[in-house]
């Protein structure tokens, strides 16, 4: 269930000046009051295996599930799991009630684990590598796989009567998108390609749904943006496409736990993985129907629903494998020599053991490419 409630705002991140600092959306949490998280009598998965074996050997992974409360975070730009209610299906009959909290942005899901208000979200590389970079006790659960077409729905854009014309002509130019969120990395990766750093820009951090209205009307130069706002602006003839992030290299999404509620709830980590990957698959087959649950939940025209789906890529999900752990240490690895991060982080530090990665993920996840 979802009901409002305000967060003030806070800083989350103090580092520097290319940091998190001045994040400007107040939060709207979905029930994510003081819930309980454990039980004394957890519940137990059907079927789930406990032979798998964690550090020391002689202790096995206790595949159980103390919480009576998921509170999973979703961003403003919408989230299929929630509304096709898969996780309630299967959690509710486990005697766990899932409550949903929205974001504007990855950034701001984040800094809301970090206070233990929600408990799982789904981000985009960049916000758990300043989440760590801060402090955050956090672990990676599961990635998402990439494709060839993965990138489309991210864009560095100028209104169309905007004279720039290359990523290039940014030099200078006041940049607007969200610190810490996907579009970070996206950008210091696309003006790493043509030779140029992050000071050479002026940016300007904003959530993306804040910003929209301003570039449409043609206030702001540069934007760095995704779906669904690049939609609803294409569909207004209101922005032209500079660059979008097709083979920029990013590891891809992930969705993150805090690690003691997620060292407390395996089962319920294994029960949350088995369902992504299913509903990427039903995603993928059934696009016409994810179509009408974009125009029904985001309020949006079947038009620009339509563009959406169209960019999207329900390829699945990746397992924590050392391929995709050693692609998200290059992120984090640029983040700091650009000066974006204060210190250098090792992503191992947010991760479950190989023992548990391979108790809760099915075994075609963990296969490397």
């Amino acid at each position: 269930m979802t009901s409002p409630l305000y967060f003030p705002r806070r800083r989350f991140l103090s580092l520097t000046a290319q940091g998190l600092t001045g994040l400007s959306t107040a939060l709207f949490l979905g029930s994510c009051g003081d819930q309980p998280t454990s039980n004394t009598s957890p519940a137990v998965i059907p079927n789930a295996s406990n032979t798998a074996s964690n550090t020391p050997k002689t202790a096995a992974i206790d595949l159980g599930i103390k919480t009576k409360v998921f509170r999973v975070g979703y961003q403003s730009a919408g989230d299929l799991v929630r509304a096709r209610k898969v996780l309630e299906k299967r959690l509710e009959p486990l005697g766990v009630n899932v409550e949903w909290a929205q974001f504007a942005q990855g950034p701001q899901l984040m800094e809301a684990m970090n206070v233990g208000k929600i408990d799982f979200g789904a981000v985009g590389e960049s916000p758990p590598i300043f989440a760590q970079a801060a402090g955050a006790d956090i672990v990676y659960v599961i990635g998402t796989k990439n494709t060839p077409l993965t990138g489309r729905a991210s864009i560095i854009a100028v209104p169309p009567e905007s004279t720039i014309q290359k990523v290039e002509d940014i030099k200078g130019q006041e940049v607007y998108f969200q610190k810490g969120s996907a579009s970070h990395y996206f950008i210091v990766r696309a003006l790493q390609e043509v030779g140029l750093t992050i000071k050479d820009i002026k940016v300007k951090s904003a959530p993306t749904v804040e910003t929209r209205g301003a570039f449409i009307e043609g206030k702001i130069p540069v934007w760095v943006a995704g779906d669904p706002h690049y939609a609803i602006a294409e569909d207004l003839g209101r922005i032209r496409v500079i660059k979008d992030s097709v083979g920029l290299d990013s590891p891809g999404a992930y969705y993150v736990a805090r690690k003691p509620f997620a060292l407390e709830n395996l089962g319920l980590l294994k029960v949350v993985i088995e369902e992504l990957q299913t509903l990427d698959q039903w995603s993928e087959a059934n696009r016409g129907e994810v179509t009408e649950i974009l125009t029904r939940e985001l309020k949006l025209k079947p038009s620009v629903a339509k563009k959406i789906v169209s960019r999207r890529t329900f390829a699945g999900r990746r397992g924590l494998t050392p391929q995709l752990v050693k692609e998200q240490q290059r992120v984090a690895d640029l983040f700091f020599d650009e000066k974006v991060i204060p210190k250098k982080i090792d992503i191992k530090d947010a991760l479950l053991s190989p023992e548990i990665y391979s108790a809760i993920t099915p075994p075609e996840l963990l296969k490397e490419a």
